[in-house]
């Protein structure tokens, strides 16, 4: 009987994971050595206590200012969205509360291989650890420029422990801010670009982190729930649940509860002047405008139901839409004002980034980058690479004095 013929199939090589392929898995980023590691304090605290401002000094917190100083910020005193010099202030900023959301180190990977940690969100190589999908989450609509996230949702004007959560959530993620740089000659633009600045504001080692949630301080002038500012009323302890809940109590038909992120203690001034001088030294004779403008700067919660034209119309006879403007994320670029002793830096100090970019934006007002582009790593990159804005003395910006002046 012939002899029954046998498939045998070739044998496969045994599977090894990517980790055991990698001999030397690379180490976590570290920090600049020149930023010692920063005490956290307890994670009871959620709002750092603040001494009461004289009425002399109390001025309006609802403008929620994006770029200033700590010492401001407990001072209650403000800027607009754009970088305003700060006076000194004697006052001592309070201990910092424990970060937004703590994230632990131990890492895992998601369902699309994406790295996560333990109790945190996807990590990007390159962009700062942090919910990106909070920036745009249900509900939620971004206004035309970037400034303000807010909703109409139902249960966040039910309930006072879905706005403390969702406060707490939007308060785990930094603003976005930027510098505008400007230059033109009459009608003519000759160079128009801006810079990213959030990753300074979030280190690479989460602990380091000194993020926190600030309540309007007692006698500080703010929107607490009315149609002007006021110094009342007051609340005491556990403050963020207690403005929450009578946001949610307050039977006004038009209300609103709002969260400003703001950054402290960047030294902008520094900044713009060394950008004011690096222009200058192009022979440039055109008006240059540097701004800071903060993008994802605030989150609102409005009524539910918007009323009509007409309730409107009858009802501002007697009464008028209630604010609350109480409550901010607050980002510190470093622990104090620049030149103050004991200062530590978030990520880097202003002069270390300024040597790092300033090849970077010669070469951009060179090229006369236009139409709000960005100036990125990849400017960066080439300038350390290729040289690119190294040497560059003069430009050739065209036309006659007549046409600089737009004549």
């Amino acid at each position: 009987m012939a002899a029954e013929s046998v498939n045998m199939a070739p044998p496969q090589p045994p599977f090894r994971s990517l980790s055991e392929l990698s001999a030397d898995p690379p180490g976590p980023s570290e920090l600049p050595a020149d930023l010692p590691p920063l005490p956290l304090p307890p994670l009871t605290t959620t709002t750092p206590p603040s001494a009461a401002p004289s009425a002399a000094t109390s001025t309006c917190m609802a403008a929620f200012p994006s770029i200033v100083t700590e010492k401001t910020l407990l001072a209650g005193r403000t800027s607009s969205h754009n970088v305003r010099v700060n006076s000194a202030n004697p006052s001592e900023p309070p201990p910092y509360s424990s970060p937004s959301n703590d994230l632990q180190a131990s890492t895992s990977a998601d369902s699309r291989g994406l790295p996560v940690t333990a109790s945190g969100p996807p990590s990007y190589t390159g962009l700062p650890r942090l919910d990106y999908k909070l920036y745009s989450p249900p509900l939620f609509t971004l206004s035309l420029d970037c400034t303000t996230l807010s909703s109409r949702a139902e249960h966040l004007t039910a309930s006072a422990s879905a706005l403390v959560s969702l406060v707490r959530m939007q308060a785990s993620i930094p603003p976005k801010p930027l510098i505008h740089i400007r230059g033109n000659r009459g009608r003519t633009v000759d160079f128009d670009f801006k810079m990213n600045l959030m990753s300074l504001l979030v280190p690479d080692d989460m602990s380091r982190r000194m993020d926190y949630i600030r309540c309007v301080a007692p006698g500080e002038l703010a929107f607490r729930g009315g149609a002007k500012p006021d110094v009342l009323p007051e609340v005491g302890d556990r403050e963020l649940e207690e403005w929450c809940r009578r946001f949610i109590e307050d039977p006004a038909p038009v209300k609103s509860f709002a969260l400003g992120r703001v950054v402290a203690n960047m030294d902008a001034l520094y900044i713009e002047g060394q950008i004011r001088s690096l222009i200058a030294s192009t022979q440039y004779k055109g008006q240059v405008n540097i701004s800071f403008p903060v993008t994802h700067a605030n989150v609102k919660v409005k009524s539910a139901e918007k009323p009509s034209k007409l309730y409107l119309g009858m009802k501002n006879l007697f009464s008028s839409k209630h604010k609350y403007e109480v409550v901010q994320s607050v980002w510190p670029f470093a622990s104090a004002r620049n030149g103050e002793d004991g200062r530590r830096c978030m990520v880097q100090s202003e002069e270390v980034w300024w040597r790092e970019w300033r090849d970077s934006i010669k070469y951009a007002v060179a090229q006369k980058r236009q139409n709000g582009a960005y100036v990125t790593n990849e400017d960066k990159l080439e300038a350390l690479m290729e040289g690119k804005g190294k040497g560059v003395t003069s430009i050739d910006w065209g036309g006659s004095d007549f046409d600089e002046q737009g004549v």
